[in-house]
């Protein structure tokens, strides 16, 4: 299984590991100074568990379950998204399937069974005594109803017999008991079948749905046109393996809430690919060549998506603004194969650098992207990543190479993360690619493929908030953040923007406080403030934040030195109200009060007066 992970924390361990991964494949993950010769080699545990289940990888770990369940609890979730996670015994007497049962955990576990010799403890009833899971049919069928799975395997496991209708091979070859007369029927079908608790209904996705519309179609023309369509020809929605189109419609509203709809995926043409199918559409049209390049889209899609075997099964039908046409192919159809994606671009946050920082909606965007795209030093600081993710990988300084690179894949169809560390919208890349779209707006060519692309921003917990948590509560009150770069911002901006945090006693959180080239700015600031708030005024100084080195100091507003500060340090300024707060430890807290002392004392006179 591709990605495979054979995770030790010990030689013990280690050592059985070997003996899996010579005879499946997988890398070796070894807990650092306790295992030799890993293929990779980890210092913790729990945080390295955590960001394999993210990346989607398959885990098998060479230890006690408690370890890995605990370990994982906090991101379970969609049992649907979630990789093959499993359990093995150091001395490789025990092996069980912990997660990910039916999306190949069971299937590893008892591979795992036959290389050591013994029993698999798989738990699933149905795996356990057919070998299959009636609701787990293979890539390119869909059960109808897999509300009525459970009933028809318990009267299965129970003595009844099964009765096979249709091309339905996978079961056919199973230990299912089976009669010409069984009282459980398991069919296979492409028309409108509700199925019930004594009948699970499976369809071959051999259908592709091509559909054109004009520009700004109202979705529910669309969609009523496609499911008018499929009812008069007998067709069942779920035999649908993905809707198709022209590529100009990849960001046409009705078109992606269609296939969003059907829980299908969508999947787009250029022009000549669509007019080559010409001699085999039913009603090829001069109108629409004239318009778009070709002769038809909906005809033409629904055969370039279903293949060269295959035949058109409902012909063009017309709405108003829309048409669709459905193709048959002779095997079930991968939806991958077909045309191209809607490039989708997520611009990711990834926190200060810890995962356990790290976003569960950012997690799972990172692990469904085909290329990554940052700076080295963030890309580094994912962690362990998917098989087969493309990385990409720019210098410190090479923003707009970087956000251009991840619209250009986004743009030819690609699932692309652009990534940077605390929150992508705050000092980071999110601005960076509006600003790109913006400036190239009225371009062609690909930048117009990019705009059609779909674009998302996941936050990140930023760095003023990582620093804030880690001193107490000095964001407690209003606060501003002010970057010290000049590079893109003229200085007397920035002065300006200090001068009126000074006067408006906010917390400041300066950001590219220094750099190699610029070691003045931040005295400057620092004596402005001075003009408004005490010396003493804390101010902290945090660096590497969630990441091994990390180190947060406490000075005060006089005794702030630039020296002591890189570009990896946040420096975080108190108002004239921030507060230090001794600990019995030798530290101290950090809170920028809310008000509420003034408010009790206001309350105390208000009661002494009644």
């Amino acid at each position: 299984m591709d990605g495979l992970v054979f995770l030790a924390l010990t030689e013990a361990g280690a050592e059985t590991a070997r003996r899996l991964q010579a005879a499946m494949g997988g890398a070796l993950h070894g807990r650092q100074t306790r295992v030799a010769a890993a293929d990779e080699s980890f210092p913790e545990a729990t945080a390295h568990l955590r960001a394999l289940f993210a990346a989607g990888r398959p885990i098998v770990a060479l230890c006690a379950a408690g370890v890995t369940i605990r370990a994982l609890a906090p991101l379970l979730g969609d049992k649907r998204g979630e990789p093959p996670v499993l359990a093995v015994a150091e001395d490789g007497s025990a092996v069980v399937p912990l997660l990910g049962g039916h999306r190949g955990a069971n299937g590893i576990a008892q591979r795992i069974a036959e290389v050591l010799g013994v029993a698999a403890a798989v738990t699933t009833a149905g795996d356990l005594r057919f070998g299959i899971a009636l609701d787990d049919p293979p890539r390119g069928w869909v059960l109808s109803n897999p509300e009525h799975a459970k009933a028809a395997a318990a009267s299965l496991l129970a003595g009844a017999a099964a009765r096979i209708e249709g091309d339905l091979p996978w079961l056919r070859e199973s230990a299912l008991p089976q009669a010409p007369d069984g009282a459980v029927a398991l069919v296979e079908s492409l028309a409108p079948d509700p199925g019930a608790v004594d009948r699970l209904v499976y369809r071959p996705q051999v259908l592709a749905l091509g559909v054109g519309c004009a520009r700004g179609c109202p979705p529910d023309e669309l969609a009523a046109l496609v499911r008018d369509s499929l009812v008069e020809a007998e067709l069942a929605p779920d035999a649908v393996a993905l809707v198709a189109s022209l590529d100009l419609k990849a960001d046409e509203p009705a078109v992606l809430q269609l296939a969003a709809a059907l829980g299908r995926p969508a999947r787009f043409f250029d022009a000549a690919t669509l007019e080559a199918q010409t001699p085999r559409l039913a009603h090829p049209s001069e109108v629409v060549f004239a318009e778009v390049g070709c002769h038809g889209v909906a005809e033409a899609a629904a055969l370039a998506a279903a293949g060269p075997a295959a035949s058109l099964r409902i012909t063009k039908r017309k709405s108003a603004n829309a048409t669709c046409a459905v193709a048959l192919a002779p095997r079930p159809l991968d939806p991958q194969t077909a045309g191209r994606a809607r490039g989708r671009l997520a611009i990711v946050g990834l926190g200060p650098g810890t995962p356990d920082w790290r976003t569960p909606e950012a997690s799972r965007l990172l692990r469904e992207t085909t290329d990554l795209v940052g700076y080295g030093l963030y890309l580094d600081l994912l962690g362990p990543t998917r098989p087969g993710q493309r990385h990409h990988r720019f210098e410190l300084g090479d923003e707009e190479a970087r956000a251009a690179a991840a619209l250009a894949l986004a743009g030819e169809g690609r699932n692309v993360a652009l990534v940077s560390s605390g929150d992508a919208g705050i000092y980071a890349m999110a601005a960076v690619v509006y600003e790109l779209l913006d400036r190239h707006g009225g371009d062609g060519g690909w930048w117009a493929a990019a705009r059609r692309a779909e674009i998302a921003v996941t936050p990140g917990i930023s760095a003023l908030q990582a620093a804030a948590a880690r001193l107490g509560a000095p964001l407690g009150h209003d606060f501003c953040a002010i970057s010290l770069s000049d590079l893109l911002t003229p200085w007397a901006t920035i002065r300006r923007r200090v001068e009126a945090a000074a006067a408006g006693d906010f917390v400041v959180a300066f950001y590219n406080p220094v750099s190699r080239k610029r070691d003045w700015q931040l005295a400057e600031a620092r004596d402005l403030l001075l003009q408004a708030r005490p010396a003493d005024t804390p101010v902290a100084l945090a660096s590497n934040l969630g990441r091994p080195s990390e180190a947060v100091r406490l000075v005060t507003l006089a005794t702030l030195d630039p020296a002591e500060v890189d570009m990896l340090t946040l420096v975080l300024v108190g108002s004239a109200q921030t507060r230090a707060l001794a600990r019995g430890d030798g530290g101290a807290w950090v809170y920028t009060p809310r008000g509420y002392a003034a408010k009790h004392g206001r309350d105390a006179k208000e009661d002494a007066a009644e």
